[in-house]
């Protein structure tokens, strides 16, 4: 996980798939935290992903490093505590402009069940599960 959660940092911008209805809905995405050993996303509640992870919360994830890329496929589960919030809030201090642990609209939501897959041209990709 924490290879995951390193390649996601190092690219700074990861894209977040979700489904909405039939159609896929894929958005950029910057958060990215590891907190009681799990790997966790961070959004607003009022945004359509909430909603959308809410009836389903099957993700996908990819991002590219300029050589390697990365796919992550996980299901995405709410965790309501503070303490992630806040956790999250604290990585990235710029989001404290917008957001608060305490504002009722921050959402948390950890990654479970995870398989990621790091692929480079002309080698064989590496599975990652967490």
């Amino acid at each position: 996980m924490q290879e995951v959660y390193d390649f996601l940092k190092k690219t700074q911008t990861y894209y977040l798939a979700t489904v909405e209805g039939d159609q896929p809905r894929v958005r950029p995405f910057g958060t990215i935290d590891i907190f009681e050993g799990k790997l966790y996303i961070q959004t607003g509640k009022i945004k359509e992903i909430a909603k959308q992870l809410s009836k389903n919360p099957k993700l996908e994830i990819c991002a590219f490093d300029g050589s390697k890329w990365i796919r992550v496929q996980a299901v995405a589960v709410e965790d309501d505590r503070r303490e992630p919030k806040q956790h999250m809030l604290d990585a990235y201090p710029d989001l404290k402009g917008m957001y608060s642990a305490d504002d009722g609209n921050t959402q948390v939501w950890y990654l479970k069940d995870g398989i990621a897959t790091i692929t480079e041209f002309g080698k064989e990709p590496e599975t990652i599960r967490f």
